[in-house]
């Protein structure tokens, strides 16, 4: 196991629990941020073990202070950083009509400027390493909908961002890629189905039926998929990979 760090957001729970396990493979270390620290226990406990050391931080990364903790606390225990994988952040599905400016801001506070922020804060060392970055996007993003617009828009406008960072990354020797993945069974996923059953008065199985239905495809996604292509990703394998926005969705996106 060669002596690389990755920060991993978003630890406790999904694809950032699955990516930090995944990743204990192949780093000596790996830093598990987010704001539920009973849950981030849990993914460290999986890590224990692998022969990576996990570093659990609870942090609310909406606070600027909290992202200066997570480096700095990394940077102490570690002295290193050569992957921030930012997974961290929930936009709230509401429809365009009905969400509040408060609503709007909270969603872009964490997924959007939580992830900027992380990046930034972690540029310095990520140059010293040669590392690389994961924007965690999704695939609305390019088939936005009003009933999820705040979800399309912010996930669209990381893409965007990501693809800046990656210009400064090809002069400053990072590799920087957004993913996008589609309909994956989280916990999100769950009470997502389970407000959406309720709405269309149909058990939760029947909602996870009509749902792969409309989108036509085949199943859901799972976390442990999508930490398989982070771990790609910033392997040396996909050095010469930056960019790019990589969808994972089940071929639920049928346009090109």
């Amino acid at each position: 196991m060669n002596n690389r760090i990755a920060i991993v957001t978003g630890a406790s729970a999904g694809i950032g629990a699955a990516t930090a396990i995944r990743l204990a493979k192949y780093f000596s270390g790996v830093v598990l941020a987010a704001r539920r620290e009973n849950e981030l226990e849990t993914t460290a406990k999986s890590i224990i073990g692998s022969g990576s050391t996990p570093l659990v931080i609870a942090a609310d990364l909406r606070q600027p202070a909290a992202v200066d903790e997570v480096i700095a606390r990394t940077i102490q225990q570690f002295g290193r950083i050569d992957a921030v994988i930012n997974i961290a952040g929930a936009v709230p599905q509401i429809h365009l009509f009905e969400m509040t400016d408060d609503q709007w801001n909270d969603g872009a506070a964490m997924k959007l400027h939580g992830a900027r922020r992380l990046t930034l804060k972690a540029w310095p060392h990520l140059k010293e390493t040669g590392g690389s970055v994961i924007f965690t996007s999704g695939n609305s993003a390019l088939d936005p909908k009003p009933g999820f617009a705040a979800v399309a828009t912010i996930n669209a406008a990381i893409v965007a961002m990501a693809k800046a960072f990656a210009e400064q990354g090809i002069i400053d020797g990072i590799q920087v890629n957004s993913i996008l993945p589609g309909p994956v069974m989280s916990n999100r996923r769950i009470g997502f189905l389970q407000k959406w059953s309720a709405a269309n008065k149909m058990t939760f199985e029947e909602a996870k039926t009509k749902f792969l239905e409309e989108a036509h495809i085949q199943r859901y996604g799972e976390p442990e998929e999508v930490a398989a292509l982070i771990a790609f990703l910033v392997s040396p394998e996909a050095k010469w990979l930056t960019g790019a926005a990589v969808r994972m969705d089940g071929g639920e996106v049928k346009g090109i």
